[in-house]
Parts: structure tokens; C-alpha cells; sequence
């Protein structure tokens, strides 16, 4: 088994569902699991129509209606006539979404968010399946919430592991072309939740992994794994080849490519990732695997923006000890802070963080109770791996330095 990932920029529109074809046909598609994403920046667009069905009714249709045209368009753009069986499936997948939006009586957002945000994978996976069968290319469209079971931790679940393993191996054909959506399972209860924000990674590394397979390609619109996003640093270099160790580093620090917790399951039995190019589909791109740490070795940038910076420091000036840091990181795990750089003194202790849940104000008031405290809202925070002096002053121009820490191998700098 091979498993292939196309993200949303792969298939953002007809030709992007062509070229994602033309991919399988010069590299094989036989015994081949194709995860796929939502189209282009439709999970964006998704997010908008669960906003407007809390903050904004007046808006909701028409956000809808955006979802609907933009996926008509394309298949207007791929198949001849619209009494195609697939417009009827699309057309299918939608009144589903109408229907929970219109009967559902549960307040929790994150509940929610998980119910609606994934008709974008359900829709786009619908449309490429019914391309590839039209063009000969016959495949099985597998809702993947039958295989990938979760707890009901809504919007960033944890998988059960022992279930989704009998689910795959019991009822999942190796023998053939299998198309299926990224970034979704389901709980007990059989409700949709999701892996997190870029989980359609994680998404192929679990069937890999339950499949025994023999590698897995992430098919980007980058010739592979760069040493910097090149949306904010200039001349970032493709890394040839990454051991697990120093991707697992990368991607626990942020760097974009790699979802955190793909490369878990692949090392555990040394399933090899390439990250490739759709564009350039025979380019050799980027190999995750055992062996050689980073080559070449060049310092590596991430950026991670709009975090939360606080100060804590104690009432009555005595130390920060570790009870009060215990009490602190059950707090930020009670508000679901992911924590990303902490620094503690004597009588201070800072700790950098994504706000993701919207629960910073909930947090502070608790913090407040026993601690100073100090905020710097909507900062960067800076992370170079193999770092040089050069390296440092091209992060450190023209900014306000917040927070510094270094260690052998990191260098990690928030800046407002």
C-alpha cells in the first residue's frame, strides 16, 4: 500500500482535480489510499458559515450559498452534463448540512464547528471520486468516519487507536483505488469530530499505519520540506532529507508542512514521508525517515503569529516555585492553552501561547487571583533550529524583543 495526501491548494478548482489525475497516471495508482482535503480555501469558508449561524442569521444563507456555487463551478468545469450522478450526490451531501444547521439545538461551538466544517472534505472528495471513475480511473469513495474513531474531544480528538486499527483491517480493500477526506472521524456516539487544523496529515499517517503501508507521499504546491516558509522569510532552501527525530522537532516547534502528530505513527514502524510537488510529480522532493538528522544542515525558521504572551509574578514578591507552576499549567490545560515557550525566574514566570479556544479572558481572571500579571497580545514567536549568529540578527532586525531563550541546537524569540 502506498498513501497519497492532496491538500486544499492541490485541488482548488477543475484543473486542480485534473492535475491531481495526471499525478496518479505518471506515478501509479495501484493499491493506493488517496486522502483528500476541502478544495482551496473552503475550509475558511466553512468556518465563515459556522460564525454566521452563531453571530450573524441574517448572513447565513448567503455564506452557504458561497459553498455551494463555488463547488458547482467545478463540477460544471469537469463533467459534460449536469445529469451527472455525482450532482445529485453533491447535491445530497449539502441538504445534509441544511438539515443539521436547521434542527440542531446544541450551544457548544466546538460541537458544532465539528458537525459543519467537514462537508468541505465530504464535498470535494465526492467530486474527485466521480472524476477519477469518469475518466476511467475507478476507485471506492470511503467516508472515512466509519475507519478513524475518536474520543469527544471536539475540534482536536484524540484517536482511539485498537478500534480504528479493527476498522481499517476488517473492512478496508487493499486491492483497490480508495479516495477518502482528511481531518475527520467520529466519536462513540457516531458524531463527526476532527483532528485538528491541518489533520488530513495525521489522516494519511493513521491508515499507514493501521495498513502496514510502504510510504506516504504529502503532495504540496512546494517542491518539498523548506528550511522557512517563504511567505516570510527570503531564499528558503528544499531540505533533501530529514530523520524523524528532527521533523518531529520542526513540527512540535510549527513549521507548517508537517502536522504535529503525523510522524508519530510513521516512526513507530519506520514508514518513510516524502513531501513532494504535484507540479513537478518526478521531482525527488523531501524524504522523512530514519537515519541522517538534516541535509543539508541549515539553520531552520518558523513563525508562528497572533500568540499571547504573559508575566506572572507572585503577589507578595515570594518565589515561583513548583507549586504555583503546577497550578498554573493546570490552568492553561483547563482552558485549552497549547503552550509553545515558557521561561521562570526567581519570582517571574512567562509563558507563551495560542489563544485557539477563546478562553484568554476566562483564564486571566483565574491568573489575576494570585499572580501580576503582564499581557502582550498579538505577538510572533520566532523558532530557529541549527541556528548561527547570522540567523539570529535577520530574526532579531527591526523588532521588539520580548522574550529570548536559547539551547544547544534552538533559538526561540517572541517579538511584539
Amino acid at each position: 500500500m502506498q498513501v497519497f495526501k492532496f491538500g486544499g491548494a492541490s485541488v482548488k478548482n477543475a484543473e486542480g482535480v485534473k492535475n491531481l489525475a495526471r499525478v496518479l497516471q505518471q506515478v501509479g495508482y495501484e493499491n493506493t489510499l488517496v486522502v483528500v482535503s476541502a478544495m482551496g480555501k473552503m475550509t475558511n469558508a466553512m468556518e465563515l458559515v459556522i460564525k454566521n449561524y452563531f453571530d450573524n442569521k441574517s448572513e447565513l444563507q448567503s455564506s452557504i450559498q458561497e459553498v455551494k456555487t463555488y463547488h458547482n463551478e467545478i463540477l460544471v468545469d469537469l463533467f459534460e452534463s449536469t445529469q451527472h450522478p455525482v450532482f445529485k450526490k453533491v447535491s445530497s451531501i449539502f441538504q445534509d448540512l441544511d438539515s443539521f444547521l436547521s434542527r440542531n439545538k446544541s450551544p457548544d461551538y466546538n460541537f458544532v464547528y465539528d458537525q459543519v466544517i467537514g462537508f468541505g472534505e465530504l464535498t470535494s472528495t465526492t467530486i474527485i471520486s466521480g472524476y477519477l471513475n469518469e475518466i476511467g480511473l475507478k476507485n471506492n469513495w470511503l467516508d472515512v468516519r466509519e475507519f478513524i474513531k475518536t474520543d469527544d474531544y471536539y475540534r482536536r480528538s484524540n484517536v482511539d487507536w485498537e478500534q480504528t486499527q479493527n476498522n481499517i483491517k476488517t473492512n478496508f480493500d487493499t486491492t483497490v483505488l480508495n479516495i477518502t477526506q482528511g481531518f475527520l472521524g467520529s466519536d462513540a456516539n457516531n458524531f463527526t469530530t476532527t483532528l485538528g487544523r491541518e489533520g488530513s496529515d495525521y489522516t494519511a499517517a493513521i491508515f499507514a499505519y493501521c495498513l502496514n503501508a510502504e510510504s506516504v507521499t504529502i503532495w504540496k504546491d512546494v517542491p518539498g520540506v523548506l528550511n522557512a516558509d517563504p511567505r516570510y522569510f527570503e531564499n528558503a532552501q528544499l531540505l533533501n532529507n530529514i530523520s524523524y527525530r528532527e521533523a518531529i522537532e520542526l513540527a512540535f516547534y510549527g513549521a507548517s508542512v508537517i502536522h504535529p502528530k503525523t510522524l508519530q505513527p510513521l516512526q513507530q514502524k519506520e514508514i518513510p514521508l516524502f513531501v513532494k510537488s504535484f507540479l513537478n510529480p518526478k521531482d525527488a522532493g523531501t524524504r522523512v525517515g530514519k537515519g541522517i538528522g538534516i541535509e543539508p544542515n541549515v539553520p531552520c525558521f518558523i513563525v508562528k503569529k497572533n500568540q499571547v504572551l504573559i508575566s506572572l509574578s507572585s503577589l507578595d514578591f515570594s518565589y515561583i516555585v513548583e507549586e504555583n507552576i503546577s497550578e498554573i499549567f493546570k490552568l492553561l490545560h483547563l482552558y485549552k492553552m497549547k503552550v509553545d515557550v515558557i521561561q521562570n525566574s526567581a519570582i517571574s514566570f512567562s509563558v507563551c501561547f495560542e489563544n485557539t479556544y477563546d478562553n484568554l479572558d476566562r483564564l486571566l481572571q483565574h491568573l489575576k487571583a494570585k499572580f501580576k500579571v503582564t499581557i502582550n497580545k498579538n505577538v510572533s514567536l520566532y523558532t530557529v533550529r541549527h541556528y548561527n549568529e547570522q540567523a539570529i540578527a535577520s530574526v532579531e532586525k527591526d523588532k521588539e524583543l520580548l522574550l529570548k531563550q536559547l539551547t544547544h541546537e534552538t533559538i526561540q524569540i517572541v517579538t511584539q
